[in-house]
């Protein structure tokens, strides 16, 4: 019984959250600012609402789904940037759930008239649960019938849902076209296991480094000025236990329309799992302060025609929570956040 209670134990932490686990991720990772870097709470200078869904390998018959909402708004009388976020996570085999409820605050140091310096900081309450209903036991199989039996003679304990605390920083520095940050998340490496005795298997360490530099597209734009066209190139490293992750991606804004691709790996390693995806993107970007995203994600794996890759899509509404002559906010509006996917 013991044994087969370790085999249990072993699939779920080396599934989601053993000392090699990986976070959930999003391929439009700068719709999800909150979950990417705590620091971007209240980086566009503006009041944000926004929401991402993904359906990763709707191929298979046990798939992966992942929900996210957020809110920020940034304080000109406070020079800070506070948010709240809810995400759930979900693999639907074992139905492993992970739900969490987090508050941001982020500080804005201005350095000089276009340069800004941000440090920000997540505390996030987090429940893991799992219904175990699809495993199959040793005495559930008969090898000469070639069947498999309902019910086992062992019984499993409840594995009943727990919660934790979980801690993250980042930083972030930035002006209207150029920006760069750093995020640490769980870095006080909550314990995860279904087993109270198991205090060995925690959350690693999930470390990512970020940028983007936007290039306006025209004759005629001014420095200072707002754009509608440009070019942003994107770049995305993260590390997280023996996992390591490169997204690079391009994007296009011209008028309302926004086009784009990436693509997700460690380029020269044909071979190994992180040579992933490509990436491609469609969006719209409303004056009324509507953007709104679409993304597929083609896998380059050679099981990538049976996951059929995956399905995300990003909602999010921008707009100033104000009066736009108070201190001219208006002219303050950080354009290097507010399109981007």
């Amino acid at each position: 019984m013991m044994k087969k209670l370790t085999i249990v134990l072993l699939m779920l932490t080396l599934a989601f959250g053993s000392s090699n686990a990986q976070d959930f991720q999003y391929s439009q990772f700068y719709a999800a600012p909150l979950y990417l870097n705590p620091a971007m709470a209240g980086s566009t200078e503006l009041t944000r609402i926004g929401a991402n869904y993904r359906k990763q390998w709707p191929g298979l018959s046990n798939d992966f789904t992942a929900y996210s909402a957020y809110m920020d708004h940034y304080s000109f009388d406070l020079n800070s940037g506070v948010g709240i976020a809810v995400n759930s996570f979900r693999e639907s085999n074992m139905k492993i759930n992970t739900s969490d409820i987090s508050i941001f605050y982020a500080y804005n140091l201005q350095l000089a008239e276009t340069w800004n310096f941000r440090f920000g900081g997540q505390a996030a309450i987090v429940q893991r649960s799992a219904v175990l209903d699809n495993l199959i036991f040793g005495d559930q199989i008969n090898l000469f019938s070639q069947t498999v039996a309902p019910s086992t003679l062992d019984q499993l304990p409840n594995f009943e849902p727990y919660s934790y605390l979980d801690i993250s920083f980042g930083t972030l520095v930035n002006n209207d076209f150029f920006f760069f940050g750093l995020a640490a998340h769980h870095v006080n490496q909550p314990r995860l296991s279904f087993f109270p005795e198991e205090n060995q298997h925690t959350l690693p360490l999930k470390i990512g480094a970020h940028g983007g530099y936007s290039f306006p597209l025209g004759s005629n734009y001014q420095w200072g000025s707002h754009f509608d066209n440009q070019i942003t190139l994107l770049a995305s490293y993260k590390q997280q236990g023996p996992f390591k992750q490169l997204d690079l991606g391009t994007q296009l804004l011209y008028g309302k329309v926004i086009g784009g691709i990436g693509y997700r790996g460690i380029p020269g390693t044909q071979n190994s799992p992180n040579h992933d995806s490509i990436i491609a993107l469609l969006g719209v970007k409303l004056e009324s302060g509507f953007v709104i995203g679409y993304s597929y994600d083609y896998q380059l794996s050679p099981i990538g025609s049976q996951t059929k890759g995956a399905h995300e899509v990003s909602f999010r509404y921008l707009f100033l929570w104000g009066n736009p002559k108070d201190r001219n906010r208006k002219s303050r509006i950080n354009d290097c956040f507010y399109y981007m996917m």
